[in-house]
């Protein structure tokens, strides 16, 4: 979270995180090339260039898998939370291992004639309706047009000034283009490849994909079907005593609506739980250095009004607390956003408040 725009704002973290990426994004390819030359001797020879483009196609495709996984996973343990932090960076990368496997296989396949490239690799096609003839080049492009708008407007600038709702909107592309590159690699590479391991390793990839998606979906849809109800417009939320001090807990109101509950030293407040950069779940994370802090990229917010500290901007809505005999409620309505609150003060078994 930065005041001011700048292509990447480097901590500790991200150098960890960038660093790490590269080492295994090289690491993968020289041991594919390695031993696609080893084990490809004469009088099957494969070219290196070709060894490059399929390592390159196999590294893109385990990166969005494991891309498209982070998601469920960091909502079903929060263990996973760090790889969420950065995806961005890893989503880039992709891009990029994506690209270089496009324009190697453009040139390679198109650009040693007299031709057009685009023709060059296009001909021979005989038919979109059949599985053998059909230009499944035309699918990976597709995806790949799909995955630059992505990660051209990954920056935090497109964030905010496209509004998050448009850029969650426009990033949820990733399925669609994820359903384009599963169809590329079916009708093309799979229809040459005489070994049931590439097969079976993306029915395995796509079996994860969904499996972890809907039990996350599940919990989640669980979560918001057992909210609590309001009486009075008071909803009860938890036992005081159950709060640890500066780490929050996320209460659902029936309806959906989840509210984001935190105990600090002047008691217990609440906000809403979805950050304003990507919704993160405000709940889940912790107050660090006297600000709620999102787990999943850092957004941070003052717990008694909901606002970012100075020079930030960002407000989110702000509920009244109350401690009745030991129990936490929550008021149902929400205040406005920014709106200050008085944290409710919580008596101890010797009298004592905090």
């Amino acid at each position: 979270m930065t005041a001011s725009y700048r292509w990447v704002q480097w901590n500790k973290h991200k150098r960890v995180y960038d660093l790490t990426i590269g080492i295994a994004c090289l690491a993968f390819l020289g041991v594919f090339v390695g031993v696609g030359m080893a084990t490809h001797g004469a009088p099957s020879d494969i070219s290196p260039p070709l060894l490059v483009l399929r390592g390159l196609a196999v590294l893109a495709v385990v990166l969005l898998h494991v891309i498209l996984l982070i998601g469920p996973l960091a909502r079903l343990s929060d263990r996973f939370a760090p790889l969420l932090y950065n995806r961005r960076h890893l989503g880039v990368t992709f891009f990029f291992v994506a690209l270089g496997h496009g324009l190697i296989a453009f040139l390679y396949y198109g650009g040693f004639g007299v031709r057009n490239p685009a023709s060059a690799v296009l001909d021979g096609y005989s038919s979109f309706g059949s599985i053998s003839g059909f230009p499944f080049e035309i699918l990976g492009f597709l995806a790949l047009l799909i995955f630059f708008v992505m990660a051209a407007t990954s920056h935090d600038f497109w964030l905010a000034n496209l509004t998050p709702r448009v850029w969650k909107a426009i990033h949820m592309g990733v399925y669609v283009a994820y359903a384009l590159v599963v169809l590329h690699v079916v009708l093309g590479a799979l229809q040459s490849e005489r070994s049931p391991v590439f097969a079976v390793s993306l029915v395995v990839g796509i079996a994860l994909v969904v499996t972890l998606h809907t039990v996350a979906g599940w919990r989640e849809w669980r979560r918001d079907r057992l909210g609590i109800a309001s009486d009075a417009g008071w909803i009860d939320a938890c036992a005081a005593d159950e709060l640890v001090v500066d780490e929050g807990r996320v209460v659902a109101l029936e309806g959906g609506e989840r509210i984001a509950v935190f105990r600090t030293d002047e008691g217990v407040i609440a906000m809403t739980n979805t950050c304003s950069h990507q919704g993160g779940p405000l709940g889940e994370g912790k107050i660090v250095g006297g600000c709620v802090t999102c787990p999943w990229h850092g957004y941070q917010y003052r717990p008694n009004d909901g606002q970012s500290p100075p020079p930030y901007t960002e407000k989110l809505p702000t509920y009244n607390v109350r401690i009745v005999d030991g129990r936490v409620q929550i008021q149902s309505e929400a205040n406005e956003a920014g709106a200050l609150t008085t944290p409710a003060r919580v008596i101890d078994s010797e009298g004592a408040a905090g």
